[in-house]
């Protein structure tokens, strides 16, 4: 029976929060007791999947909440922030997870500069606004100051893909700026960690794995013998958010891919 309230009272944000890694996140957040404001686009391909997750979350728990936005407008963050705290009477930010993210696999030679910026804005600009709107209320806002700090990076950040140039490079830089936000706020006693999901099943790789060879060859090379479910990340966020599991974990950079990493040759 897995441990239960581990974030009892708590106060979260995850980005990206409808869908895939996001959403799995929340509800697990949600099954700990966490009050957890999300943050999607509004797109019309979002409503389905937000009244499904409202539906699941309403018999957990944590309460759920949700504000539309584009992360890469630096002023969302601060909204997003305000947001979540009025709406659950909260006088504390206990945890960001920054998860909002695209992926578009393109050949480096054709690759435009629309794709890459929109790429670099989403997936590095947008994260370093959220995560300094949250640190400015974990450090200023509230007393005494603190909180988890999660950035959603990739194994991408390690390896190369032929067509992910325009991807990695970003995933590379939240994993690098979780290390220095860690150096920058560890003094407040806000934990700044990156985690790293290896290849898993979401909206967006779910046309490249529906190629039963490249499926096969992906699962071979994976020790753990499948590709990994968003759930999988669940455990691992729970792990990092939570003081008593992970209270002098900071500046690290959990990889979660099945043992895929230490199997590439």
């Amino acid at each position: 029976m897995p441990a239960t309230n581990l974030l009892a009272g708590k106060t979260a944000i995850v980005t990206g929060g409808t869908t895939g890694i996001g959403r799995a996140i929340t509800l697990a957040f949600l099954k700990q007791g966490c009050n957890v404001a999300i943050n999607h686009l509004n797109l019309p391909q979002d409503t389905p999947h937000l009244a499904s997750l409202l539906s699941e979350a309403s018999s957990l728990p944590g309460r759920i909440a949700h504000l539309p936005g584009d992360i890469r407008d630096p002023a969302t963050g601060t909204t997003l922030v305000a947001f979540t705290l009025s709406t659950f009477s909260a006088s504390r930010l206990d945890i960001l997870v920054s998860n909002a993210g695209i992926c578009t696999f393109a050949e480096f030679l054709d690759l435009d500069a629309a794709l890459y910026e929109n790429t670099v804005r989403t997936n590095l600009d947008g994260a370093f606004y959220v995560v300094q709107a949250a640190a400015r209320q974990m450090v200023r806002g509230q007393d005494p100051p603190g909180g988890s700090i999660i950035g959603i990076s990739s194994i991408s950040a390690l390896v190369g893909g032929g067509g992910q140039c325009h991807y990695t490079p970003t995933k590379a830089g939240i994993t690098s700026l979780m290390q220095s936000c860690a150096v920058a706020l560890g003094k407040w006693g806000v934990r700044c960690n990156a985690l790293l999901p290896g290849t898993v099943r979401t909206q967006l790789n779910e046309e490249d794995l529906k190629e039963e060879g490249k499926r096969k060859y992906m699962e071979g090379r994976i020790p753990l013998g499948r590709i990994g479910e968003p759930a999988d990340m669940g455990g691992p966020a729970v792990f990092l958010a939570c003081d008593e599991l992970s209270g002098y974990v900071t500046g690290a950079q959990l990889l979660v891919d099945g043992g895929l990493f230490v199997n590439l040759q």
